[in-house]
């Protein structure tokens, strides 16, 4: 929601677009420098609108490090690669606002220019729509937001990092291996997080994308004002009670993010302390790492060029005499600058924990991690966390999927993106929209009417049940995604006409999608499984007052269940262990062990019985894997491996009879649906037998319940 995030960036003097920047890389030969241009006269001369607030933003602080750092060098010029942030008349270079061509700076810029009215106010600024991230990533279709992020991207990415280490040993010393530095103030790669690709982000890792955070409060301008470039703190009070100053932020801290992120137990702190505290364990690590494994020690200096020094002493600590450039440390090892790069990412976004701040949680985890790989006493990572919980797991494959396509398939908008569901609940329908970094506070509660919840009067299932906890309640949003996608009747409808036991290549399976917990708790009501002809079957499950719906047994944000108050009836420090009475429903002859334990003897029995089937019946191998879709593949040999393709890819099941879909599908929903055990376990245990029983296998020993 993201969660917490607001954009805050570039906090502590961002008010330059890029501050206390490092020495200059070697110029290329020196170019006609034009003269600097006159500065505006002064607010009472020219009553220029905003001047004032301009005047006393680091964009006008002609005596910064920003702007006089090259004022000693030979010749007296900002060199090309740093006049398009470092001096008004660089950037309207690049921009072509002086003639020349657009996105490229052509000459170098004169000394003392700093960022003027000018700058930003004229035609070729203003059209400015597209900023190209160091990474190579493109964005187009910006704002005024394009004028900030130009600059506030830092200036190395992934893809500078992979470059630098290129073949060379993880764990191997090389002297012209140099640190790797990001440059200042980044805000606009933490904001688009993984997208970017700004941080060093580790391969077989996923990332957060951009952070929407909310409507009206996504962008650069939303958040500072264009001018004094503070930030507009008075306007995050709306949401975050108790926000008066801009260091009041560092203590905002949404129900989203539930982890402990640096595993110090406390989960009330604000955002910017867990990140402070994963910072410390990256600097222990690196430390250790470098001691260690490269055999020479490191240590860090935030104000020093370049930052990482040798610690000639061993003691661990920053000395002045060592943080000097004659003692710039230069034993790095390919994993150690990737962790360093992290590091120092993190630490030069003051804002970061509101720019990004999961983002940031990610890359410091991953760098802790790796370099705990060759530690021998590693960083204790054990109560640490890396990932929110699913809904705000921006990262996670629910969010992620159609990153590739630009665009969600609109069947999938209502419970993949943070605004199709009130999208849905307006308009009863989705349309395409863009991926989006996990749900947010939007999501479910009504801007209009802050901080109430939609309200919603029932909710039509896919089997079209119409179904309700009561009109208005909140549960009901819950049950608009937490449904599946498919049920009895459209397998029913699928297999209409047709012979139960023979298979057809014209036959596909149909799958339920995802914990659909509701569908589960109201069970024959809803039809979300196949029930077969004959049987009776349990409806909603009630369980007892008070802990009957949704929220009443899930935190609304943690989601985790609130097992601690299933001790008082049950006796067990475990949902997993509560069963009722003492009934051998799976026929294993153990009547102790919890109703999850029952259903998963029975889910084994069913796809045993499944995998007879389809050998006997249809001459044709199946094998299951709840992991990977379309879930069911073809095993033709009955070796146990799943067929390939030309591709080599496994090649998915395409012999369905109608008896074969009936119990895959029930198969597949009780595997989905992980908390069934608690939602309606009669319901689950009655589905389950009664598809062992009917593709063939046995029921021995086995008891349906009543």
């Amino acid at each position: 929601m993201k969660k917490t995030i607001l954009v805050v960036g570039l906090v502590i003097g961002l008010a330059f677009i890029i501050a206390a920047c490092q020495p200059a890389p070697a110029c290329p030969e020196a170019t006609p420098c034009p003269a600097a241009p006159a500065q505006p006269a002064p607010a009472e001369e020219a009553n220029i609108p905003f001047m004032k607030a301009w005047e006393a933003s680091g964009h006008a602080d002609a005596a910064s490090e920003a702007f006089t750092h090259w004022n000693e060098e030979d010749p007296q010029e900002i060199p090309v690669v740093c006049a398009k942030c470092h001096s008004g008349t660089g950037f309207m270079d690049y921009v072509g606002a002086d003639g020349s061509a657009a996105m490229s700076v052509d000459k170098a810029a004169a000394i003392g220019t700093v960022i003027t009215c000018e700058t930003c106010h004229n035609a070729a600024t203003a059209s400015l729509s597209t900023v190209v991230f160091p990474s190579g990533v493109e964005v187009k279709g910006l704002g005024k937001e394009a004028v900030c992020m130009t600059c506030h991207q830092g200036m190395a990415s992934k893809v500078q990092v992979d470059t630098a280490v290129e073949g060379q040993e993880p764990d191997t010393v090389n002297a012209e291996l140099g640190f790797t530095n990001i440059h200042y103030y980044a805000a606009a790669a933490t904001v688009y997080a993984g997208e970017a690709k700004g941080g060093y982000q580790y391969d077989g890792k996923t990332y957060d994308a951009r952070n929407d955070h909310v409507e009206g409060y996504a962008t650069c301008v939303d958040c500072h004002s264009a001018h004094s470039l503070e930030v507009k703190v008075d306007e995050c009070s709306t949401c975050h009670v108790g926000v008066k100053a801009v260091e009041d932020l560092k203590n905002v801290r949404e129900p989203s993010s539930a982890p402990d992120y640096d595993g110090d137990g406390d989960v009330k702190e604000g955002m910017y302390f867990e990140i402070e505290g994963l910072q410390e364990a990256l600097y222990k690590a690196i430390q250790s790492y470098s001691a260690e494994v490269a055999k020479a020690p490191v240590v860090y200096s935030k104000a020093a060029y370049p930052y990482f020094f040798n610690d000639t002493n061993a003691d661990g600590v920053t000395d002045e005499a060592e943080a000097a450039f004659p003692n710039a440390y230069k034993s790095w090892t390919p994993r150690l600058l990737k962790a360093a790069y992290n590091y120092q990412l993190s630490v030069k976004d003051p804002g970061a924990y509101a720019h990004g701040n999961k983002y940031i949680v990610q890359l410091l985890f991953d760098s802790i991690e790796d370099l705990n790989t060759k530690l021998t006493t590693p960083v204790d990572m054990a109560a640490m966390n890396r990932d929110d919980n699913g809904h705000f797991a921006g990262n996670s494959e629910a969010f992620r999927h159609w990153d590739a396509a630009g665009f969600d398939r609109a069947s999938c908008v209502k419970c993949h993106t943070a605004t199709g569901l009130p999208q849905f609940i307006e308009n009863g329908t989705n349309i395409k929209m863009p991926p989006s970094n996990g749900l947010a506070c939007s999501t479910c509660h009504n801007g209009a009417e802050w901080p109430a919840v939609y309200s919603v009067a029932d909710v039509t299932f896919p089997s079209g049940a119409k179904l309700t906890f009561g009109e208005g309640d909140p549960n009901n949003m819950c049950m608009l995604c937490h449904q599946g996608v498919e049920s009895g009747v459209s397998v029913t409808r699928a297999t209409a006409g047709m012979d139960p036991d023979t298979g057809s290549d014209k036959l596909t399976f149909r799958n339920v999608h995802y914990f659909a917990a509701a569908t589960t708790l109201f069970g024959t009501d809803a039809k979300g499984v196949y029930e077969y002809a004959g049987q009776t079957y349990a409806g909603r499950y009630m369980h007892v007052e008070g802990f009957n719906t949704c929220t009443s047994c899930h935190d609304a944000h943690e989601l985790k269940a609130k097992a601690s108050a299933c001790t008082g009836c049950h006796q067990v420090d475990d949902p997993a262990k509560i069963r009722m009475g003492d009934t051998d429903y799976d026929g294993d002859g153990d009547v102790t062990e919890g109703l999850y334990g029952e259903i998963e003897t029975m889910k084994e029995k069913l796809y045993a019985a499944i995998q007879v089937y389809a050998k006997d019946k249809l001459q044709t191998g199946i094998l299951y894997d709840s992991n990977a879709y379309p879930y069911f593949f073809l095993d033709k040999d009955n070796d146990g491996a799943p067929d390939k393709n030309d591709q080599g890819r496994n090649v998915s099941f395409n012999n369905w009879s109608p008896k074969l879909l009936y119990a895959g599908y029930n198969l597949q929903y009780a595997m989905k649906d992980p908390g069934a055990f608690v939602h309606n376990p009669k319901y689950v245990m009655q589905v389950l037998y009664d598809s062992i029983k009917d593709i063939g296998g046995s029921v021995a020993g086995m008891t349906r319940p009543e």
